[in-house]
């Protein structure tokens, strides 16, 4: 039988992932029964003129001590992540050597050859999220955002956060593949932030699982006032879901989960691996 591939890319300009990050998406990896193809990207820095001849700045030297760093850490991670290998776990490491600002779209390219991306997540970590951007809305393959305290046991339990909207239908689809034999899927939906009977709506899907031998739940929950992400997590972790897909509401809303604005706080703090589809 023909074995996923997740594709992990790892930027180390201008910082990489923490290593508690990746090395929880190495075990997630395993706990999806996926195959890991690691890239670490090592940056070069193009060579220019320094204006006062390097009276003042060594910008040659400079340059290529940011150089040597980005590509000391590369060997550092491609230990790091086959020592984390689990027993059996298929995992390819290899590093590309990029021009500054090329890794983006270079991973980009290289996570659209698997079947989806797996992201070692920090909130904080600029580099983590523009390669999330990049990847959500350029690679077309699943992206899930790994927290550190990922689990590294079977995946038998997901969330789907479900309005009814293309997106939405794209997350589940790609995330039941995912999901172990005989496992739970708890439908979430927001009352409050939509004018959609969310209840009934959330019944609806459930009642399709059902029909294809999926045991699911509904679960409705009101925003309260608080962040639509912050809810989801919440009633995710509350369920016993080991990860959720969503994907986003709406475009724009998308982009704040990644990038930051009103939901920035609670990707800071993600608490279990989050599966985005665009």
């Amino acid at each position: 039988m023909p074995q996923r591939i997740a594709y992990m890319p790892v930027n180390t300009y201008p910082e990489a992932a923490e290593d508690s990050a990746i090395l929880a998406a190495v075990g997630f990896a395993s706990a999806l029964g996926c195959g890991l193809h690691v890239t670490t990207y090592a940056v070069d820095v193009p060579k220019t003129a320094s204006p006062v001849a390097g009276l003042l700045i060594n910008v040659e030297a400079m340059a290529a001590a940011v150089e040597e760093r980005s590509k000391t850490e590369c060997v550092r991670l491609q230990s790091l992540v086959t020592g984390a290998a689990r027993p059996g776990q298929a995992v390819v490491v290899n590093t590309h050597n990029v021009v500054l600002g090329a890794a983006l779209d270079a991973a980009t390219t290289e996570a659209r050859t698997h079947d989806l991306a797996l992201l070692p997540w920090n909130g904080e970590t600029v580099s983590a999220q523009d390669m999330a951007q990049a990847l959500v809305f350029d690679a077309g393959v699943p992206v899930i955002l790994v927290p550190s305290s990922a689990t590294t046991g079977p995946v038998d339990h997901i969330a789907v956060a479900w309005d009814g909207s293309r997106v939405a239908a794209r997350a589940l689809c790609d995330a039941l593949p995912l999901l172990s034999a005989g496992g739970q899927i708890s439908v979430l939906t927001v009352v409050g932030e939509k004018s959609l009977q969310g209840a009934a709506m959330a019944q609806t899907l459930v009642t399709s699982l059902e029909q294809r031998g999926y045991r699911a739940k509904a679960v409705t929950l009101p925003l309260g006032g608080r962040p639509i992400a912050t809810s989801l997590q919440e009633a995710a972790l509350s369920e016993g879901a080991q990860m959720m897909a969503m994907g986003g509401f709406g475009h724009s809303r998308l982009r704040d989960f990644i990038l930051g604005g009103a939901t920035q706080g609670v990707f800071v703090d993600l608490r279990l691996p989050v599966l985005l589809a665009h």
